[in-house]
């Protein structure tokens, strides 16, 4: 874990208690005289160091050392239009997408999108959390939802497209908007509402799900 998140942090002391306090103790093993990170999801920039100074049987003591603005964020910009699939094969991916950098997801009800599956953004918005515990990133993903392809395009004309073509995507280009489609593909109508648009792909003869695409992609262009 890089940093902790509480919304006490930035006080000179603090205590931690309950859930927290069996990870950080029984678990991660602090004891007297480590130095922990903690920020808040206010103001994820700012760093908070502390001292352990005791460790009581239900309660960790922590006193302030410093306070330093410190960002952790993608120097690059990939926002992706990910047709909707089963949310649990969101859920699976959404931490390596937070990992690599994705900016911002745009959910789009597709032709084929399964119209029962909403993204729960609160759920996502907290797997988003531990994440970014985990990895350090310091600026959170944004999400939104749209009714359809020519919504999203309409709202976003330089959108790439990510679909079976001769083009393979080197990494190199310059788009930051990309679209992704669910199982299935793009629709015949779809198609042709794309048909202006750059389209890419990878450079397997394997058919990709459409989970595995958007990792690979967001892999390409950010790393």
């Amino acid at each position: 874990m890089i940093y902790v998140i509480d919304e006490d942090a930035g006080k000179q002391n603090i205590s931690i208690k309950g859930e927290l306090y069996k990870y950080l103790v029984k678990v991660r093993r602090h004891q007297e005289g480590d130095i922990l990170t903690f920020r808040t999801n206010k103001d994820l920039a700012t760093a908070h160091t502390y001292k352990v100074e005791s460790v009581d049987p239900r309660a960790l003591h922590l006193q302030l050392v410093e306070s330093l603005e410190h960002k952790v964020e993608s120097s690059k910009l990939l926002h992706v239009g990910w047709c909707v699939i089963d949310t649990k094969s969101v859920e699976k991916v959404l931490p390596m997408l937070n990992e690599l950098g994705v900016k911002k997801i745009s959910f789009i009800y597709c032709d084929r999108s399964q119209k029962n599956f909403k993204p729960d953004f609160n759920r996502l918005g907290r797997i988003l959390e531990s994440s970014s515990s985990q990895c350090g990133r310091t600026d959170v993903m944004e999400f939104e939802t749209l009714k359809n392809i020519d919504e999203f395009i309409k709202k976003y004309p330089e959108t790439a497209v990510f679909d079976f073509c001769d083009t393979v995507l080197s990494g190199d280009e310059k788009f930051e908007t990309i679209l992704i489609g669910n199982e299935g593909g793009f629709s015949q109508n779809e198609k042709e509402l794309l048909s202006k648009q750059k389209v890419y792909r990878l450079d397997t003869p394997m058919v990709l799900r459409s989970e595995t695409a958007v990792v690979a992609v967001a892999s390409k262009m950010l790393l």
